[in-house]
């Protein structure tokens, strides 16, 4: 059985894609003087975005989709729109890639390129799937964004709606399901629904309107750690990195980023930050340092097992988005 758990969005198609993506052309960090060993582990996705992994190491990716085929009626502020179900949450197994949610909710333009659908995906150690979905309203007519749940097996339909909220990231943390509102909010939602605010964050980059949050991770310290991006109108470099314990105001962690696409712990307690162009990790004092910026055209999404990183790349491309592994070594 499955249901539909949270339903929001109010953006434009252009200002979400910026949203769910972090998506922006700037300038990448410095290089590293060498880059860590890499590999290519899943090729031939549409518009990939977050990844995560399941209870037995499989490999799971939210694909966006490539919109909808036919006529694209013009939407206000958003131009051209192709809705459809071509969105995706695939399965990565053994070199092995399939789709485990196919006929999700989509949006792109003519050509399928920089689509809104499928942004972020969990797992829980039973194989149920919560996945959020970010539309505009705009662009659907049925306006199905939300927070989703799928048991093994079935597929997913929304059911509730809730006025205001953008999810974009989502989290397990133990029977909870912790969502990222791209607005400023990072919200739990309970097993039977029950929807309560976490912490909201400071309006500072509310005189750039693709400011938003992106990301949220959990630390070795139990603590929730939520990544921002900054647009163009504010300088690069402004971007912050919040630590949330609940029932305290949030507090900066780490600062000095530009466009923080994704956060993940790795074993080594390090956190790793994807930006757009480059891999990095956050050491004592919120310093960070790069670990590659060769080849992350476009990332979408980041996952830490083991020594490695996984990296969803070309996150705005139908069809040649991809999935490459990075081994941790921090290069200097």
């Amino acid at each position: 059985m499955t249901r539909g758990i949270l339903m929001i969005t109010r953006s434009s198609v252009c200002a979400a894609v910026v949203a769910v993506t972090g998506l922006v052309l700037a300038a990448p960090p410095a290089h590293a003087t060498a880059e860590p060993a890499r590999q290519t582990v899943a090729t031939g996705l549409d518009n990939p975005r977050g990844l995560t992994f399941g209870p037995h190491g499989e490999l799971y990716v939210a694909e966006a989709g490539r919109g909808g085929a036919g006529l694209c009626p013009p939407r206000p502020r958003a131009g051209r729109v192709c809705s459809g179900r071509s969105g995706a949450i695939t399965q990565i197994s053994y070199g092995v890639k399939r789709r485990v949610l196919s006929r999700l909710p989509s949006a792109a333009a003519p050509g399928g390129a920089g689509a809104i659908g499928p942004s972020d995906v969990v797992v829980t150690p039973g194989g149920s799937l919560y996945f959020t979905v970010a539309l505009d309203r705009r662009a659907a007519d049925d306006d199905p964004a939300g927070l989703y749940l799928a048991e093994p097996g079935a597929d997913p339909s929304a059911a509730t709606y809730r006025e205001g909220l953008n999810p974009v990231a989502v989290l397990v943390a133990g029977r909870d399901r912790l969502v990222v509102d791209a607005g400023g909010a990072l919200v739990r939602v309970a097993p039977r629904g029950r929807i309560q605010t976490v912490a909201t964050f400071p309006a500072g980059t509310a005189r750039d309107p693709a400011a938003a949050l992106t990301s949220v991770a959990r630390g070795p310290d139990g603590a929730f750690y939520v990544g921002e991006r900054t647009g163009s109108r504010l300088p690069s470099g402004r971007a912050r990195i919040w630590r949330v314990e609940p029932g305290r105001a949030p507090t900066v962690y780490a600062t000095g980023f530009t466009t923080v696409v994704d956060l993940a712990w790795a074993p080594d307690g390090h956190l790793y930050v994807l930006e757009n162009g480059a891999l990095l990790r956050v050491g004592d004092r919120g310093r960070h340092r790069v670990v590659t910026s060769a080849g992350l055209t476009a990332p979408g999404g980041l996952a830490v097992r083991g020594r490695h990183a996984y990296v969803t790349t070309c996150a705005i491309c139908r069809g040649t988005g991809s999935v490459v592994r990075i081994r941790l070594e921090v290069r200097t």
